[in-house]
């Protein structure tokens, strides 16, 4: 055998198993149009030669178009989602040269037939791959099943439904951010003045997987820990343009002993800006993401930490473990939790400058 480059090229291959060098291509590329034999002779040799090709070149080279469909919760500009969608953003310019393509098709988290309307849309565009941040599971399990028999494979975002497996999931453990969240609170509070839970809830829906989930682990710590502790509730308009300050005015002049309290959602700031308003220096409130009015609200101390969940880190490596698994045939990671990250008024700055898209 004469020596080898030490890259080893196609024709190389092709020389070693005496094929051509277009047998080889088919071989490496699953293509049809080869005999039984010439492939066993192809397979034999890459196995011989550990051989692992480029398939960044590969994929460069077959100009194949790639159509991904996201499905996301509607929302307003600077909320939550916008910063998931900055992270898609972000990946379709790093991958642009892969010729891939996003939609985004939105759903009301309050309605769980617009999910399925949303849902059907998407079935029908036939994409390659699917990003979804999933409503409860009855709702979202029907879609998923159609995904799998159409063989479209698909991310959880936000989210993750472990009893209906997908190719990989980017979010926070859920309930472990929420039992942590309890143990921050109840550092800062008299279990004994009870503490408040409030919700933005429409006609019964609370809108989120994960702010339930959240709730769950936040419920479970005060049992273990703080049995005796009441835990309230608080629960506010859903719908955007509505005003909360006569619902919070009514729970704090009914509850005035209640020093602390938690919100799962990412709309701190409406507690956080009546909380500044009304001077209640006192009151220690816990809430999530870093919506520039979240932000305001803990350096103006409204609000006394935020638990951060990297929602453009998740955008990001959505769009990109579907490349790396559809085009670049790379094996991925299923389970990606993100940090539980708590922000205070004295590190907000660092993370409210981190671009996480380009982080690996």
């Amino acid at each position: 055998m004469n020596k080898l480059p030490e890259r080893i090229r196609i024709k190389d291959i092709a020389r070693l198993a005496d094929v051509s060098v277009g047998t080889v291509d088919r071989v490496l590329h699953g293509r049809s149009g080869v005999s039984e034999a010439s492939r066993k002779r192809v397979e034999e040799i890459l196995k011989q030669l550990d051989y692992q090709p480029n398939m960044y070149a590969s994929a460069l080279a077959s100009n194949k178009k790639y159509t991904f469909c996201c499905l996301l919760p509607q929302h307003e500009e600077g909320e939550y989602w916008s910063a998931v969608e900055k992270g898609i953003s972000n990946a379709l310019r790093t991958f642009s040269d892969f010729h891939i393509s996003v939609k985004t098709i939105y759903y009301d988290p309050y309605d769980y037939q617009s999910f399925a309307k949303a849902a059907k849309e998407i079935l029908e565009l036939e994409p390659d791959g699917v990003m979804v941040a999933p409503t409860v599971q009855a709702y979202t399990e029907n879609f998923i099943l159609r995904l799998n028999e159409q063989q479209i494979p698909f991310i959880y975002i936000d989210s993750n439904i472990k009893e209906l497996p997908g190719l990989a999931f980017y979010g926070q453990n859920s309930r472990q951010s929420g039992y942590f969240a309890a143990r921050m609170l109840m550092l800062q509070t008299t279990p004994t003045n009870g503490t408040v839970i409030f919700r933005k809830i429409q006609q019964g829906v609370v809108g989120s997987n994960q702010q339930e989930n959240r709730e769950k682990g936040f419920r479970r710590y005060m049992q273990e820990h703080h049995p005796d502790c009441i835990i309230y509730e608080c629960n506010l308009h859903a719908e955007s343009g509505n005003d909360d300050t006569e619902m919070l005015y009514k729970f704090f002049k009914l509850h005035p002993e209640v020093k602390s309290g938690i919100t799962f959602n990412s709309k701190a700031y409406i507690i956080g800006e009546y909380i500044a308003t009304q001077d209640m220096t006192d009151f220690n409130l816990i809430g999530y993401d870093l919506l520039d009015r979240n932000v305001a609200c803990l350096k103006n101390r409204g609000i006394s930490f935020l638990i951060a969940q990297q929602p453009e880190l998740q955008g990001f490596s959505g769009i990109k473990t579907l490349c790396d698994y559809l085009i670049f045939k790379k094996d991925v990671k299923h389970t990606n939790y993100m940090p539980i990250d708590l922000l205070s008024i004295e590190n907000i700055d660092y993370y409210s400058n981190v671009n996480y898209a380009n982080q690996d």
